[in-house]
């Protein structure tokens, strides 16, 4: 009987305590003796994730955390350390914090020194403007004793609020933000996705159990791995572990691919490595070097250029970094074959806090990266700067806003060629696993809404006369970009051929690049950005070179080209159109632009001393027979003394003029007409 009242006392004095919210401790003098297992059990979970959180496994510490609450929500003491659990787990329920933490001050405004901290990021990761600046603020009354953040940071914190603020009065971009689905992510963290320039393939890092070796590390996460996804009809294929050719059984993460997707970088172990795909497979990763990855510091994320003669990379070296992570670049030495000395990017774009995640657009001019300093609403911001080939210098970086950016870190943005598709990890509301891969869809500016169209003109009439207001069409901006891809197959047995493909800007005959087409399937991805003429020349052992130009305005717009290319072996009667010799208007001088193409030819010649071959000049239709004839061996006769006064034999050449007789397209349009005016090279011997 004594027990009964003193546990009816007791649960009555519980109750009451509890209805006036008061800190309920685990203690067992504050629990009756008949619940002693519970407590233990309680006890024992609180302490469990106590010890997680030492690891920082907050995921983890979670559920041990919510298995004591059961038993005893009324702790301030449990109640806070599940709030910051909540706020430092890579989950999409980080807003939970807020309500934990206001209970834990509730209960105990003593509790934790911190507690105004985490009140003010909580309220901060809700958008609660206001309310995170009056608790950070209150914080920083006592920042002296809670050294952890000191006055700076929270100052910092105090500032991205304003700017959030200002940013959500602002009209927001229209974007559609879609979870890539279960195809792609998993229920483990799935991050850092990065994609080919056509949107063909994604190669991304995860956590997951299929990883090589399937062993976890300290933070209770499996160690990471690369996957790569195929987007096939429009729809993303089921993501595959990358194997140990690229992973092995610890960390390895994806950092960077170029624009063609033959050169991957990873990281790994803090430094830089590089992978390229030969055939069917990756190659097995590369250190970087010497004067990209340093011995005592980290170098995290890496982008090439459109070229791939430039390496933009983000480390925290001292001597060079303006403070934490900066973003460097490095020129590709073709005589050392190496990376050379790396430059700090400058105070346009790196600050004092970390710069990361940085990303080159293959258009060779926009940067997008990620950053905790500039004009940020909360850890790190992406932004978005262009160069200025006349200041030769780096603009000033852009915050991509809302809804792209958050009051929480977002990271590892990268945009396909036409600048009109993006993607990148976030934590959001109805998360798949803990991290998700997302495609972002920019819709370009809203349209003007008319309230009403029809304005009547006429009263007097039965029937109104009416003014329909026909609204313009809203121009969704794209980069100037041209891509250039296909397949480079044998012409006779259209078997795959590979081969490298040299872009040559024909303006000053200077190399743009090289790139080769896969040796397996013959595929090739090239981009070229606005604004220049562009030579290209397909070449392959044993094959005639093929030809290709593009003419590319500064305001072109974005346009993708594809094209099977056919490479001719060298025997008697193949022949190639010389796509890049140009002549004068309605003269047989040859212009500057042929210089690279011309340069072709007598490679061709030099590496096979017995070919014979016949330039031949043609014409359109446009005036007398006669005067096309004559033009049109003139011409040809031009490439043959370009080519003798620069060393090759009279006896291997053929001047011939065939006017307009040999048309490969119609005369009807312009565009045929251009086509039909061309110099060719035949195989005569």
């Amino acid at each position: 009987m004594k027990k009964i009242c003193f546990f009816l006392l007791f649960t009555f004095y519980a109750i009451s305590n509890f209805a006036q919210q008061a800190d309920v401790p685990f203690d067992k003098n504050n629990f009756p003796k008949e619940q002693k297992k519970q407590f233990k059990e309680a006890m024992d979970a609180f302490e469990e994730g106590d010890g997680y959180v030492e690891d920082m496994a907050y995921h983890k510490a979670i559920d041990y955390y919510q298995a004591a609450y059961k038993f005893n929500p009324h702790s301030a003491a449990l109640n806070f350390q599940i709030g910051v659990c909540y706020l430092l787990s890579p989950h999409d329920n980080k807003m939970e914090s807020l309500r934990y933490f206001a209970y834990s001050y509730k209960l105990n405004p003593n509790q934790s020194k911190e507690i105004h901290y985490y009140l003010g990021r909580g309220n901060h990761l809700l958008k609660k403007w206001d309310e995170a600046i009056q608790e950070y603020k209150e914080f920083m009354k006592y920042s002296q004793e809670a050294p952890i953040y000191d006055y700076g940071s929270v100052f910092k914190r105090v500032e991205e609020c304003k700017t959030g603020k200002r940013m959500s009065q602002e009209k927001p971009r229209r974007v559609f933000i879609d979870n890539l689905g279960s195809i792609v992510n998993s229920a483990y963290p799935d991050y850092c996705p990065i994609v080919t320039a056509d949107e063909t393939m994604m190669v991304f890092t995860a956590k997951r159990p299929t990883t090589q070796g399937g062993e976890q590390g300290q933070d209770y996460h499996y160690y990471e791995d690369i996957y790569v996804s195929h987007k096939q009809n429009g729809v993303w294929s089921k993501a595959e572990n990358l194997g140990d050719h690229v992973n092995n059984k610890y960390n390895d993460a994806t950092v960077g691919l170029s624009p063609d997707g033959t050169r991957m970088l990873i990281f790994r172990e803090g430094d830089l490595f590089e992978c390229d795909f030969e055939g069917t497979d990756w190659s097995s990763p590369k250190d970087l070097g010497k004067n990209i990855n340093t011995k005592k510091y980290k170098e995290s994320s890496a982008s090439f250029s459109f070229d791939g003669k430039q390496l933009f990379f983000t480390s925290d070296r001292p001597d060079l970094s303006r403070g934490g992570m900066d973003i460097f670049v490095s020129d590709w030495d073709e005589a050392e074959e190496e990376w050379g000395k790396a430059r700090n990017l400058g105070f346009n774009i790196n600050t004092e806090f970390d710069e990361e995640g940085v990303f080159i657009h293959p258009d060779g001019k926009t940067m997008y990266f990620s950053s905790r300093g500039h004009n940020t609403m909360g850890g790190y911001d992406i932004f978005k700067s262009e160069y200025s080939a006349e200041k030769e210098a780096w603009g000033v970086p852009e915050n991509l806003g809302i809804p792209v950016n958050t009051p929480d870190d977002d990271l590892f943005f990268v945009i396909n060629a036409s600048g009109k598709r993006a993607y990148y990890s976030s934590v959001r509301e109805g998360n798949i696993g803990e991290e998700d891969l997302y495609q972002i869809t920019f819709l370009g500016p809203e349209k003007e809404m008319v309230l009403n169209t029809e304005d009547v003109l006429i009263a007097s009439n039965g029937k109104p006369t009416t003014n329909l207001v026909v609204e313009r069409e809203i121009e969704i901006v794209s980069n100037n970009l041209t891509l250039f891809k296909g397949k480079t197959l044998d012409e006779e047995t259209k078997n795959p051929v590979g081969a490298s493909i040299e872009i040559t800007d024909n303006s000053n005959a200077t190399e743009v690049g090289t790139f080769t087409s896969n040796s397996s399937s013959g595929k090739f991805l090239v981009t070229l950005p606005a604004g220049k003429n562009y030579g290209i020349a397909v070449k392959a052992k044993g094959y005639l070179f093929h030809s290709e130009n593009f003419d590319i305005p500064k305001s072109n717009g974005y346009q993708e080209v594809e094209k099977i290319i056919y490479l001719k072996p060298i025997r008697e009667g193949s022949k190639i159109v010389l796509r890049n010799i140009f002549f004068d208007f309605n003269k047989a001088t040859l212009r500057d632009e042929s210089r690279k193409e011309l340069q072709n030819m007598i490679e061709l010649l030099n590496n096979n001393p017995t070919l014979r071959v016949e330039l031949s000049g043609h014409t359109d239709n446009i005036g007398k027979d006669s005067y096309n004839l004559d033009l049109s061996q003139r011409r040809a006769q031009s490439v043959v003394d370009y080519l003798t006064k620069n060393g090759i034999s009279k006896s291997k050449l053929v001047a011939k003029g065939y006017g307009e007789k040999a048309p490969i397209a119609t005369n009807q349009t312009d565009e045929g007409r251009q086509e039909n005016r061309r110099t060719e090279c035949k195989v005569i011997k």
